[in-house]
């Protein structure tokens, strides 16, 4: 393995820690960001990557959640901080977009194999359905800082209406081309993400496909990616009880006849779909 790529094999070590709210922001309607402060070890953290949270003195709901590292959070070239992307979805997050700058929240992380970030990868495509481009931000600053060439990468991003189309900025920002699709033609091309992807890849071949939302939107594009043999990574959303693989909540079937399974929270989340349930 070179120097300058991270492979999912590598993994930071997890800690638990009492952290601060840095902020907690609304994206866009049903959509917050908010900033954590963190420990020396988030300097290591992979792009897919996650960390599981417990607000402080709650006993609802028990369990701890999951959510995918957003970005980092740097201050004079040192990591102090992560930043989350989420969704209004539940008890938690209700309660977790009501917490303000400097109120306590337990972190743990980082926790999962994560994407391979390569300086052989020169022409990737980025594939993100809603709330799945949360990683895929995190993915792309990470390729930017191991040299990449924007001009050879695309990003395409898909939601039911407009207000499901994140990050589409920060992805410029970089110099990285974004198509968007909406099922309901509120923005970019009406339909499937999947549709403008194919297009693009009849006069395009990437040097790997990375991808993160529902799992309808996985399997289409690890099927694309196997047609047109093609690398490809997927980072998978499930519900996961505690995170650590004791409980085997969110077990998933190998892609052969062992008849054995994997832990999304420790094998994955991030898969080449060729050994999954794909």
């Amino acid at each position: 393995m070179t120097d300058n790529q991270i492979s999912m094999t590598r993994l930071a070590p997890k800690t638990f820690q009492l952290v601060e709210i840095k902020w907690n922001r609304q994206e866009s309607n049903g959509y917050y960001r908010i900033g954590l402060t963190c420990d020396a070890a988030y300097i290591h953290a992979v792009p897919g990557q996650f960390v599981t949270l417990h607000l402080p003195g709650t006993l609802t709901p028990l369990l701890r959640r999951p959510f995918s590292i957003h970005r980092l959070i740097r201050e004079n070239g040192r990591v102090v901080g992560i930043e989350i992307l989420y969704k209004v979805v539940g008890g938690f997050t209700e309660k977790l977009i009501r917490v303000s700058p400097g109120d306590p929240v337990d972190l743990l992380g980082p926790i999962g194999q994560g994407f391979t970030v390569s300086g052989e990868f020169r022409k990737p495509a980025f594939v993100g359905g809603g709330i799945g481009v949360a990683p895929l931000v995190f993915l792309a600053d990470a390729l930017m800082e191991s040299g990449l060439d924007p001009s050879g990468a695309v990003v395409f991003l898909g939601g039911r209406t407009t207000g499901d189309i994140l990050c589409a900025n920060i992805f410029r920002s970089h110099g990285l081309s974004v198509a968007i699709a909406t099922d309901d033609g509120s923005l970019g091309e009406k339909g499937l993400v999947t549709r403008p992807l194919e297009h693009w890849l009849t006069s395009n071949r990437p040097d790997i496909i990375y991808s993160c939302g529902p799992m309808p939107m996985l399997r289409s594009v690890a099927k694309i990616a196997r047609k047109n043999s093609l690398p490809c990574e997927v980072s998978i959303e499930t519900v996961m009880a505690c995170g650590l693989g004791a409980c085997l909540g969110c077990a998933v079937n190998k892609n052969d006849i062992s008849g054995k399974y994997q832990h999304v929270c420790i094998d994955g989340p991030v898969f080449d779909p060729s050994v999954t349930v794909f």
